[in-house]
């Protein structure tokens, strides 16, 4: 069955977990949705683990509707989500909408996710008024990780987590339907989860949120550039393909590959009158 915002409605009020996770092209999409994940995230994490960024800050629109159309193709019964890249929405609540709508209508989304508290809240109530349906993201907000000062834990002050359970609140007045939590303490997760009546999809918070949700490759051990301490790995697909990728370079330099099994055949005959 295909998963819907109800879908994560039902599961926050039956205490049912939810999983999420990331995917930038079809092949992917299609393996995570076969495995029965409720909801996949095109992330602009693209701009790291694709694109080879160092951040997702250079990540645009085109590159969203790009992979999340991709996505959305091979994704039959989970809800997919496409991020709104930096500076898609900040700039005003006509831009949000507008932008909004594309990866709507032209990315194939079910739903979009935006990042920030209290200061997205209008572009929340305008995107949802439009009947496009939204997930916020708060806590460690990677578009804002210049203002950060790196990749750092929020929200472990008084003032920072008021700050977060005040971002929790106004999302949800706002009309957001889930919201990720990222980069905060599982004490304050779990705190925020009890407080809200939409589902919480933590990222480096707490199990006690309605839902997870990883970049893929960070789980399958395949992007080595950085691992934050909030990452299990649960294969290391990694090697095996880095494995395979020698095997195959042995295997051209010895002849052993293409075998005659991975060869056409034709006729002697038809050789011979060949001129």
């Amino acid at each position: 069955m295909k998963n819907t915002v109800l879908t994560f409605k039902q599961a926050k009020g039956s205490g049912t977990k939810l999983t999420m996770l990331t995917a930038y092209d079809y092949s992917t999409a299609k393996l995570i949705d076969t495995a029965g994940v409720n909801s996949i995230l095109v992330g602009d994490s693209l701009g790291n683990v694709m694109l080879g960024y160092e951040d997702t800050v250079s990540v645009t629109m085109e590159d969203m509707i790009h992979h999340g159309a991709a996505v959305a193709r091979g994704a039959k019964n989970a809800l997919v989500v496409i991020d709104m890249p930096f500076m898609s929405y900040q700039t005003s609540v006509y831009d949000a909408v507008v932008n909004a709508g594309r990866l709507m209508k032209e990315g194939r989304a079910n739903a979009v996710k935006l990042e920030g508290g209290v200061e997205v809240t209008e572009q929340i109530k305008a995107i949802t008024a439009a009947g496009i349906p939204v997930v916020a993201h708060i806590g460690l907000t990677p578009q804002s990780i210049n203002a950060f000062g790196g990749h750092k834990v929020q929200g472990k002050t008084e003032e920072a987590a008021q700050k977060i359970v005040n971002d929790a609140r106004a999302v949800e007045k706002a009309g957001a339907f889930a919201v990720v939590l990222e980069g905060i303490p599982a004490k304050l997760a779990s705190f925020i989860t009890k407080e809200l009546t939409i589902p919480t999809i933590g990222i480096g918070a707490s199990v006690d949120c309605d839902g997870q949700v990883l970049v893929y490759q960070d789980m399958l051990g395949m992007y080595s550039d950085f691992t934050p301490k909030f990452v299990k790995k649960f294969a290391n697909i990694g090697e095996v393909m880095t494995a395979a990728f020698r095997q195959y370079i042995d295997e051209v330099n010895s002849g052993a590959f293409p075998s005659e099994e991975n060869c056409y055949a034709i006729s002697d005959e038809i050789i011979e009158k060949l001129k």
